[in-house]
């Protein structure tokens, strides 16, 4: 599975196409990276130092959704319904 480029992910979730570090960018760019690993650790079951770096990663991914969510719930739905996360 390849990952799609990161400034196509840029250009698609950020307010312009140098917006690297907005909430929305960082937990697209988690996602994309979190995809990427778990198709990794179904071939490779026991890599577990990239189980422990995906934890970590979703950890991160967890908390930033949060924050989006206190900070405007419906920018917050619309996040995981492109994103296609469920919660």
């Amino acid at each position: 599975m390849a990952m799609k480029p990161k400034k196509e992910i840029i250009e698609t979730f950020g307010k312009n196409s140098q917006d690297t570090g907005s909430a929305e960018v960082q937990v697209a760019l988690l996602t994309e990276r979190i995809n990427h690993l778990t198709a990794h650790l179904k071939v490779h079951f026991k890599d577990v130092h990239s189980r422990v770096g995906l934890l970590k990663m979703v950890g991160k991914r967890r908390r930033l959704l949060n924050y989006i969510k206190n900070r405007n719930v419906d920018d917050y739905r619309e996040l995981i319904d492109k994103l296609g996360i469920r919660k």
